[in-house]
């Protein structure tokens, strides 16, 4: 398959998407014209149904009262003046008499000839129509005799009936001469008002369909007009959501969209201006630790000076120092190293804050590393390596012996001894869990696991372990570490775009997995002063 036709494909399915997001029902401009179209529809239906029913009622009636009317006055006429007992050719003689009316039906008679006999009269001819024609109950009620009464007074009545034949309909009707002679039956064809009636059908069914075309339309239009302004405040949004604070929205009208419109730039310059704020005073608060920090190290360095004087003074076998302050004097030296870490780790931080940590990329063999930063700590006793050599990764070396510095020192602190480090190479997962390139020289990430055996971390730390001056127990707010040391550590894996987890494993104790890829692509330089290494991190203390 070519590049073309891949692009063309994947143009198609991303047009067909974005269609099938339009139309879907979850969409506000699909229910609107559905609703409008529902709402058509029902009204359209309603007023087709109504208007055909009235009006075939009033052209069923109007036709079938005049031929009743047409064919109750040829019987009084034209059968009445037969005698009562008629012939065959009078009967058919008076049959086509009465047939030439204006409504042009049928004409059946029926009579009994001087002789007894039933004979018939029939304006179609011998094979036209004839009893079998007419419904047997049309026969019955009209050969029965009624009781006359006051109500009552005649004994025969004009009765009929509607039928359908071969899809046709007719008229049927029959009545019997007053005073005795023939009986007559008539038969209509309603075809022509059936097809007036279909034409009426056809013409509300077009009608109903334009209608709810134009309902779709108006529904279309409507929620185009409706939509756009939300559609503008959608994106508007997402801009905001992006960083993009200036965004705002043109208003125009005084409907309640354009209200929200202008509560929406209302939100989004206050917003602005609450993020301008909290963006000078963190500003304010890096320069002032950045300030502080190089500020401190200038006395720093003359304390630092003199303690060393008195640590010296604490190992001279000859007593430089009275007993009786040699405790006070311990406790100076102590808390001045701790005090020059603090101030590298401030400084440490307050780079990652602006932004201007800088890799020094260097080809190095992990498990050499990783023996350097536990032989410079003298924790060789106390550090179980399973690692082995030929892992190579191009990385900052100094950045990740701070990183194993302060894994394995808050390891050793926290968990005690042995502390095991493990470290293996990953070809096909990729540091964010993609998968990478299988390349053992370029490819794959390095993972580091450093495990203690402690009571593990509490599961409700695990979330703050890497959280800056982090402190898991309150009743114990000052410690040996600055509760930098863990933090600093993930910024520096950040910044080789690796990772850093905590968890419990499963046999006891805790386990920071360090991942690494074995290819950092950046270059640049990194400030040198400070390792920006806590030994006795509280970062994730437990």
């Amino acid at each position: 398959m070519t590049h073309e036709h891949q692009g063309g494909v994947r143009g198609w399915s991303a047009a067909r998407k974005g269609v099938w997001s339009r139309l879907r029902f979850t969409s506000l401009r699909l229910r609107l014209v559905v609703v409008f179209g529902m709402v058509a529809l029902t009204a359209a239906v309603s007023a087709s149904g109504i208007a055909y029913w009235l009006n075939r009622e009033s052209v069923l009636t109007r036709t079938q009262d005049a031929v009743l009317r047409d064919f109750e006055r040829e019987m009084k006429n034209r059968a009445g003046a037969l005698p009562e007992h008629p012939t065959q050719v009078e009967l058919q003689r008076a049959a086509g008499q009465m047939a030439t009316s204006s409504q042009r039906f049928t004409v059946l008679l029926v009579a009994r000839d001087p002789d007894g006999r039933t004979v018939y009269g029939s304006s179609g001819g011998l094979n036209g129509f004839s009893l079998r024609d007419v419904p047997v109950s049309l026969r019955d009620a009209v050969t029965e005799r009624q009781k006359v009464t006051s109500t009552n007074t005649y004994p025969h009545h004009l009765y009929w009936q509607r039928t359908v034949d071969d899809d046709t309909p007719y008229l049927v009707a029959g009545t019997r001469v007053i005073g005795g002679g023939p009986t007559g039956y008539m038969l209509k064809s309603l075809e022509s008002e059936a097809k007036d009636l279909n034409s009426l059908a056809w013409s509300l069914g077009i009608a109903t369909t334009l209608a709810l075309i134009g309902s779709a339309l108006l529904a279309h239009a409507a929620a185009t007009t409706v939509l756009k302004p939300v559609q503008r405040l959608g994106v508007a949004a997402r801009r905001l959501g992006e960083g993009r604070l200036d965004t705002r929205l043109r208003v125009s009208g005084t409907d309640e969209l354009a209200d929200l419109s202008r509560t929406f730039n209302k939100a989004a310059e206050a917003l602005e201006k609450r993020v301008a704020d909290m963006a000078a005073r963190d500003e304010a608060s890096r320069r002032f630790v950045a300030d502080m920090s190089h500020e401190l190290r200038t006395p720093l360095t003359a304390i630092t000076a003199v303690t060393e004087v008195l640590e010296e003074e604490l190992e001279f076998e000859g007593g430089g120092i009275d007993p009786m302050i040699e405790p006070a004097v311990r406790l100076v030296v102590s808390e001045t190293r701790r005090l020059n870490d603090l101030v590298e780790n401030l400084m440490e931080v307050t780079r990652f804050d602006a932004g201007t940590a800088r890799l020094v990329l260097d080809d190095v063999d992990v498990a050499d590393q990783i023996t350097a930063c536990i032989d410079a700590r003298a924790w060789l006793d106390a550090v179980d390596l399973d690692a082995e050599r030929g892992i190579h990764a191009r990385i900052d070396p100094r950045r990740l012996d701070v990183i194993l510095a302060n894994l394995i020192g808050n390891a050793l602190k926290h968990g005690g001894s042995p502390v095991r480090v493990a470290v293996r190479e990953s070809l096909t997962e990729g540091v964010d869990g993609a998968e990478g390139s299988g390349d053992p020289a370029h490819g794959g990430t390095v993972v580091i696991e450093v495990r203690d055996h402690g009571p593990g971390i509490p599961e409700e730390v695990l979330p703050h372990v890497f959280d800056r001056f982090y402190k898991a127990s309150a009743s114990r707010p000052r410690s040996e570490g600055s509760g930098l040391g863990l933090s600093i550590a993930l910024e520096n894996a950040h910044i080789h775009g690796g990772e850093i987890t905590a968890a419990n494993s499963p046999e006891g104790g805790a386990v920071f997995t360090l991942r690494l890829p074995r290819d950092v692509s950046a270059g640049g330089s990194s400030e040198r002063d400070g390792d920006a290494v806590d030994e006795g991190a509280e970062g994730g203390a437990r």
